[in-house]
């Protein structure tokens, strides 16, 4: 076998190896199929989307009384400005937050939480991203990752020793999981973790860097690789680590950065650090698990830090653009700006109701959200990206002045498309995962077509569900009639989505591991199609109460917008799977190394 072959089978091993941990890890046992997953067979699963997700009356007047002591508290300490300047954020808001019980509050009552649901807590997240990235992004790091794991996997004594200080504010929790080699790829850590011959302790030895909270706080959780036992083989294990511990060592307690300038990034050392073994967090060798169940929640809290953000955007810019008078007439006239305010406010629409309906597959005990949350990180922060950078636009150059909020957004929206799995990394996941059972019912149906006389049934079966699919098309459960029409155009999309999935599979075979450009089409069609059902969802739901007929008008113009918006896009994406450069692009790439 030549170099370059075995090279490439080598990273196709080490990349279907990835993709099977991380299924494997977060989702053992039989599972039923997930709404993103479904998808990319051409499937509808309705019941897990419709109808839009809402609180109970009770929750509902709970989460209000919260979001007005939200509000209160920030009109009261929190200047993004002066956190942006000082690159600090003040303990005098980091303690009212606590008093109000946002530092805990999906956190059982039992330990002093308030016992939120997701969408409650999302709906805060998203007031707090409205007004300054920084706070947002260190409470994201404190409670949705940080706290998260403890909460998820930690044993009652660990509960009951950390959580009471962690949910009142009086301690701060942090994620600690980046080094130089694992960034989005979490098996890569180098960080060691050995058992001492008493068997008391773990030995510690490794670094992390660009760890949020990190030098601030008071609980870390930590990933290390542990041997297996009876092996030469290694497994990342989760430990909770407390700064006192002997070896705890902070190289930069606060990394100079473009943007959220207000968080402490860290860059930590760990030099002989003994962690008792009662400090292990879940089973030894499965950190990966709460690697990527935490993050999970990470990412739907991100797609509300994002609505806020988008929200204050849209109202800037309509503002803005209402207000300003070039050429005898407002920008709000120009059909250049009202190109502008109509992408930003559809697409800000279609985030909201995205985010809530993520929340809502955790809240109604799904057990498999993890290509939704995915879809979520990755779709929200670029076009929240997008959003910014339009606003700015709209702002012209005094949009560039620090008198004005958009050149402090626009430095702080970039790393949401790093942070908590980079945006590239996750769109080549999300086309993966969501390939892998319409590629393992292909895969079974060529092994049984070898052999067709002793697999007659599997054949059988695979020519009956084809014939019914091609023949029908997934049914959505909309109850509004106006509706309808888009419910038959993206029933449609969905059936010929699944087609396309399909067909290349066939077309790439094994070869499919490696074609990330199929990878990202396929991913950006799921996102769309997920972002347009979110939207009939939030719309039906919408006209079934209607109880604003002006702010009703407004939402279906904008409704109607983003779902001819996406199905386009969807269209673009999947003509592109045979319409395309891709040769020519890697020839370019080729003269760059």
């Amino acid at each position: 076998m030549n170099a370059p072959v075995a090279k490439k089978r080598a990273h196709t091993e080490r990349r279907e190896k990835q993709v099977r941990e991380a299924e494997e890890l977060l989702f053992s046992g039989p599972q039923r199929q997930s709404f993103g997953k479904s998808l990319f067979s051409g499937n509808f699963v309705g019941s897990l989307v419709f109808p839009y997700p809402a609180l109970p009356d009770d929750q509902q007047a709970a989460m209000e009384r919260a979001l007005e002591q939200l509000r209160k508290v920030c009109d009261q300490y929190l200047d993004p400005d002066q956190i942006d300047r000082n690159a600090d954020i003040p303990q005098e808001l980091i303690s009212g937050l606590g008093e109000i019980g946002l530092l805990g509050m999906t956190a059982p009552v039992s330990v002093g939480g308030r016992n939120f649901s997701q969408l409650a807590y999302c709906r805060l997240l998203e007031e707090l991203g409205s007004r300054c990235s920084s706070t947002s992004i260190f409470v994201n790091a404190h409670h949705s990752i940080g706290m998260r794991g403890l909460l998820l996997f930690g044993t009652d004594d660990q509960k009951q020793k950390w959580l009471p200080g962690l949910v009142s504010g009086e301690k701060i929790a942090a994620f600690a999981l980046t080094e130089s080699q694992a960034g989005s790829d979490a098996s890569n850590v180098q960080t060691t973790a050995t058992l001492t011959d008493d068997g008391q302790h773990f030995v510690l030895n490794g670094t992390k860097r660009y760890i949020t909270n990190g030098a601030i706080a008071d609980l870390l959780t930590v990933m290390a690789r542990t041997k297996v036992a009876d092996s030469d083989e290694t497994a990342v294990t989760a430990f909770l680590v407390t700064p006192d511990m002997p070896g705890f060592r902070v190289i930069e307690p606060r990394m100079e950065k473009l943007g959220i300038r207000g968080t402490a990034t860290a860059k930590l050392a760990f030099d002989q650090m003994q962690v008792p073994v009662q400090n292990v967090l879940g089973p030894i060798g499965k950190g990966l698990r709460v690697a990527l169940t935490v993050l999970d929640f990470g990412r739907t809290t991100f797609g509300a830090c994002c609505t806020g953000a988008a929200k204050t955007c849209v109202r800037l810019a309509n503002e803005h653009a209402h207000r300003r008078v070039q050429f005898g007439q407002t920008l709000a006239e120009f059909e250049l700006v009202q190109k502008k305010l109509a992408l930003i406010s559809a697409d800000t629409y279609a985030m909201e109701a995205m985010t809530k309906v993520t929340a809502g597959l955790i809240d109604g005990g799904c057990e498999d959200y993890m290509l939704e949350t995915a879809m979520l990180k990755v779709w929200s922060t670029e076009r929240l990206w997008e959003i910014v950078n339009e606003t700015f636009q709209i702002y012209g150059g005094a949009a560039y002045f620090t008198d004005q909020p958009l050149e402090r957004m626009l430095r702080d929206a970039r790393i949401n498309q790093i942070g908590e799995g980079a945006n590239e990394v996750l769109t080549s996941f999300i086309g993966l995962v969501g390939m892998r059972d319409p590629g393992e019912e292909l895969r079974t149906v060529a092994e049984a077509a070898v052999r067709s006389w002793r697999h007659f049934m599997a054949l059988a079966r695979f020519s009956m569900r084809e014939a019914s699919r091609r023949c029908s098309r997934p049914k959505l459960t909309v109850r509004s009639s106006e509706l309808k029409p888009a419910e038959k155009r993206l029933a449609k999309q969905i059936k010929q989505f699944g087609i396309c999935v399909q067909r290349e599979l066939i077309r790439h075979r094994e070869d499919i591991l490696e074609r990330q450009l199929v990878h990202e089409r396929f991913a950006c069609a799921a996102m769309e199609i997920y972002a347009a059902t979110a939207v009939i969802s939030r719309r039906d739901a919408e006209i079934q109460t209607r109880r604003d007929t002006d702010g009703d008008a407004d939402r279906q113009k904008l409704a109607s917008f983003f779902l001819a918006k996406s199905e386009r896009r969807v269209r673009e994406c999947l003509r592109g799977l045979r319409d395309n450069d891709d040769v020519l692009l890697i020839h370019a790439a080729e003269t760059t190394g």
